[in-house]
């Protein structure tokens, strides 16, 4: 512990794998291992795959690359400190460490929800003006839209870590393999309320936002669908939102309720707590690569025609 006068900081976070299952730890990395493989090489195959057709250079996929280079960030940031848990019993953290990973966790947490309701917008747009999509969406307001959303998230969550450093500390055990704001605010035994109010604040204007104006994008996109005029049209143009609707769902459910469990679940067993974070932060990034092979059809005749010329 650093101590000076009656301010308490650790040197150290000690950070926790799955609580009452540390014996099998070594057996429960296989699937960590399996989704961490997963989301790697299906985001990467998603970049390459974009990349390299030029079919697929056009909004919907411009956006489909910032999602996945926003999982591969995810992923990396998370799994040093959790294979190093369930391998080596590494449960060290430095302090400073510790908030430069939470820091990033939550920007790329927040660009992600930012670049689902720019997906959103984009279905919007392709379903209710569909002759107007190439030309409001063109590459320039892409990129703008893309350097706002990380501007954003950095700018909004640059206070948190000075925030942090500020407290005084009674604890040093968090409740993750990962270092979450709620998470190490709570083991302060100073006057938090700031930290409450600010975190409150920034998550409700920004995620929170994020996915009302994804529900209000639906709701107009289902709105311009029921005045189509066939039921096979109306079909084919929901069957463009199915996987982005998916996407939504795997991302938000699990972040809503680990916020809550934080926030209010105080009661909540520790083994939850720890299913619904790992479900945050390693479901999503593995299974959106999977959502978007398997939905998107130029996607998956893309990846079928690249498999067919490595092995021609």
């Amino acid at each position: 512990w650093e101590i000076n006068g009656s301010f308490y900081q650790p040197s150290a976070f000690l950070m926790m794998g799955i609580p009452g299952l540390e014996a099998l730890h070594r057996w429960i990395s296989i699937p960590f291992c399996a989704l961490y493989l997963i989301a790697l090489l299906g985001n990467c195959v998603i970049l390459f795959i974009i990349k390299k057709t030029q079919s697929l250079h056009e909004p919907m996929y411009y956006f489909l690359s910032m999602l996945a280079v926003t999982d591969l960030g995810l992923v990396l940031c998370t799994l040093p400190t959790t294979l190093g848990i369930f391998w080596f019993n590494m449960r060290r953290i430095g302090f400073d460490a510790c908030l430069t990973q939470m820091y990033f966790i939550h920007i790329l947490s927040f660009i992600e929800s930012s670049v689902l309701l720019a997906m959103a917008f984009d279905r919007f747009i392709a379903i209710s003006h569909p002759l107007r999509h190439s030309s409001i969406l063109t590459k320039t307001t892409i990129i703008k839209i893309g350097l706002a959303i990380i501007l954003r998230g950095m700018v909004s969550l640059l206070p948190i870590p000075f925030l942090l450093k500020r407290l005084t500390y009674c604890g040093n055990e968090l409740s993750h393999s990962f270092c979450f704001h709620p998470d190490i605010m709570n083991l302060a035994c100073a006057d938090i309320k700031v930290n409450v109010f600010y975190g409150m604040i920034i998550l409700l204007s920004t995620v929170g936002m994020d996915f009302i104006f994804i529900v209000l994008s639906y709701i107009l996109i289902i709105k311009t669908v029921i005045s189509l005029a066939t039921k096979e049209e109306c079909l084919k143009a929901l069957n463009t939102c199915v996987s982005h609707i998916c996407a939504v769902l795997v991302f938000f459910i699990p972040m809503i309720g680990l916020s809550m469990i934080h926030r209010f679940g105080k009661n909540v067993p520790p083994l939850v707590n720890a299913l619904v974070a790992y479900t945050y932060l390693i479901i999503p990034p593995a299974l959106n690569p999977i959502i978007y092979s398997i939905k998107s059809s130029h996607i998956r005749e893309a990846l079928l025609r690249t498999l067919r010329r490595k092995s021609g």
